[in-house]
């Protein structure tokens, strides 16, 4: 006597086992085009939400690294103010200054110069006073007034411009300040040769940092 088999693709087939309702709705599904396209439609869906949600990830992730515009935001104030107060050229040609030229030397040279002059001026060895006189005051701000607009005046890369649009405006501050902290020419005007080495070295690079590359 054989024992009766039971066919499980269609509910309500076998007489030893009740179908279940996943079985049931299963065999409903797979009757009904309508229900069967419905069904396919929402699978799609699942497997595009499934695919989209890492790069969501991935993106949500990489946001977070992109660099910081601060850098990018002081230069652009810097440059708006320094365009704005510091002189510029009566037209819009080309500036005649460019590197390899006479004017261009001519200004890296004053503004060197200057700087020199000014320093002995802020020590106290050119011109020699015990009061304070209009030479240091001259030496004191020599570095705004005569070696950053001369620098400025060439047609230096962006990233020398950005440096000496900060210096225009940092200076000043540090004139200005520090003489509250101490009232000493040499020491401001050390200060401001600090400034100028530390925004070079942050914006252009050191001097041995390009013979190294």
């Amino acid at each position: 006597m054989h024992s009766p088999t039971c066919n499980l693709a269609r509910p309500g087939t076998c007489p030893l086992q009740r179908p279940s309702w996943a079985q049931f709705r299963s065999a409903q599904l797979q009757q009904s085009p309508h229900c069967r396209n419905r069904w396919r439609a929402a699978a799609s869906n699942s497997e595009d939400t499934t695919a989209e949600s890492p790069a969501e990830d991935r993106s949500s992730d990489a946001a977070p690294q992109k660099p910081s515009s601060r850098n990018k935001d002081i230069s652009r104030a810097a440059r708006n103010v320094a365009t704005t107060f510091a002189p510029r050229a009566s037209t819009a040609s080309k500036n005649p200054a460019y590197p390899g030229s006479l004017l261009y030397k001519i200004f890296e040279t004053q503004a060197w110069a200057s700087l020199a002059v000014g320093g002995l001026l802020s020590f106290n060895v050119i011109f020699p006073s015990d009061q304070p006189n209009i030479a240091r005051l001259l030496g004191m701000w020599s570095a705004w007034m005569f070696t950053v607009p001369s620098l400025r005046a060439r047609d230096c890369p962006p990233a020398e411009k950005d440096a000496l649009n900060i210096l225009f405006i940092l200076i000043p501050l540090l004139n200005v300040g520090l003489p509250f902290v101490w009232k000493s020419f040499p020491f401001i005007f050390t200060a401001d040769v600090v400034a100028l080495a530390a925004v070079y070295s942050w914006k252009v690079g050191l001097p041995f940092q390009s013979n190294k590359a």
